[in-house]
């Protein structure tokens, strides 16, 4: 079996959850989000593209239902016990399964909990969940429920991100030591992503960003591998993983002469950061860290190049993305506290003279205030 947290911990995450759904009115969670079934039970897979669902009942009972591929999977990876399968085939009903298996768990007129909000239950999946058993039983959506439980981290979760930070450290070292005139794109991809598996880490929520030329100025993986001209730069957005926790860098490196007004566009960015930094203390909200970040870049006259959003918290999460909620937004009233693992990125994208500037970093809440995981600095990278 391959477990990398102690039972108890498993326990205590579902006493937990059995507290949260026991507050909200709910027998039972039915969970579709594979963040939610690793962090409770261990369960890892790819599986969730297909229809699975993991059940939580607040008496404690646990149950699985999946496809035979994930059988094994389930045995080996969780402390799942009760494990169903349902079948492939022209007539295949895993909505109608669903409903068999909570029938035998007495859930029939009981009042669940459902993670709508989840790559694993698509908007086909979930009409079919709804006809099975909207007749059936009371359904209420309760998609953060545990996502609430998972923002704050224990211990061995932030020993698991701290890993991947600096495997996140190790991918930056190769990209600065590459990114020359003439440099191969893919070559430096290959090298970030390998510096991650060979120290053991996983592939991450989703692929890494990586774009130079005109293309450094889009936030997005996109297909295509080009080589550095004398005069470029390149957007790096990238994660360490480790059991699928995940720790955050952004940069863009320059190469060739550095611009001017990319110098501008580093400061401007690196004061916002900093002031950003400053506001990841328990008790300030998500809402004034986004402040901090409008109120340097639009003073700075780069309001217009600015994006919506500041960060997000991370954790350990599958694709089809790394980031996780809650998110740094306008008077977002969400309340920081010590556990807390957010990336912070600073972006300025100046579309019209095809400039990118970028700066990230994650970043840990203790009760004492921020604390940095990247030993990397945010000095401006200049290769010639």
């Amino acid at each position: 079996m391959t477990l990398h947290f102690d039972r108890a911990e498993f326990e205590e995450r579902q006493r937990r959850a059995r507290a949260a759904l026991a507050e909200a009115g709910l027998d039972g969670l039915l969970i579709f989000r594979q963040e939610s079934m690793y962090y409770l039970t261990g369960y890892d897979t790819f599986g969730y593209c297909f229809f699975q669902c993991l059940y939580l009942g607040a008496d404690g009972v646990l149950a699985l239902l999946t496809r035979a591929p994930d059988l094994r999977q389930a045995e080996q990876t969780s402390i799942i016990d009760d494990i169903r399968i349902w079948r492939d085939d022209d007539n295949a009903d895993p909505a109608g399964d669903l409903r068999r298996m909570l029938a035998d768990l007495g859930c029939q007129g009981k009042r669940l909990g459902v993670e709508y909000e989840a790559a694993g239950l698509t908007a086909a999946n979930g009409k079919r969940l709804e006809a099975a058993l909207s007749d059936w039983c009371k359904l209420r959506d309760a998609s953060d429920l545990v996502n609430e439980l998972r923002v704050v981290k224990g211990a061995a979760e932030l020993s698991y991100v701290r890993r991947a930070a600096e495997l996140a450290d190790q991918a930056l070292d190769l990209a600065v030591r590459m990114a020359r005139p003439g440099a191969f794109e893919g070559d430096i991809l290959a090298a970030m992503q390998g510096a991650v598996f060979r120290g053991g880490g996983d592939y991450p929520g989703n692929a890494f960003i990586i774009g130079s030329g005109p293309g450094a100025l889009l936030c997005r993986y996109h297909a295509g591998r080009r080589q550095l001209s004398a005069q470029d730069q390149l957007t790096l957005e990238f994660a360490g993983s480790y059991r699928h926790y995940h720790a955050c860098l952004m940069r863009t490196l320059l190469i060739g002469e550095a611009d001017p007004a990319h110098v501008e566009m580093h400061a401007i960015c690196h004061e916002a950061l900093e002031a950003c930094i400053d506001q990841l203390r328990p008790g300030r909200t998500a809402g004034e860290v986004f402040t901090a970040h409008a109120d340097v870049l639009d003073r700075s006259g780069f309001g217009d190049h600015r994006l919506n959003a500041c960060g997000y918290s991370l954790g350990a999460t599958y694709p089809p993305v790394w980031m996780d909620r809650p998110m740094f937004f306008a008077d977002s009233p969400f309340v920081l506290a010590a556990g807390m693992v957010f990336f912070l990125h600073i972006i300025l994208m100046d579309s019209p003279n095809e400039r990118a500037m970028t700066l990230g970093t994650t970043v840990e809440i203790t009760d004492g205030g921020p604390s940095l995981l990247s030993r990397a600095p945010l000095d401006l990278v200049v290769n010639g």
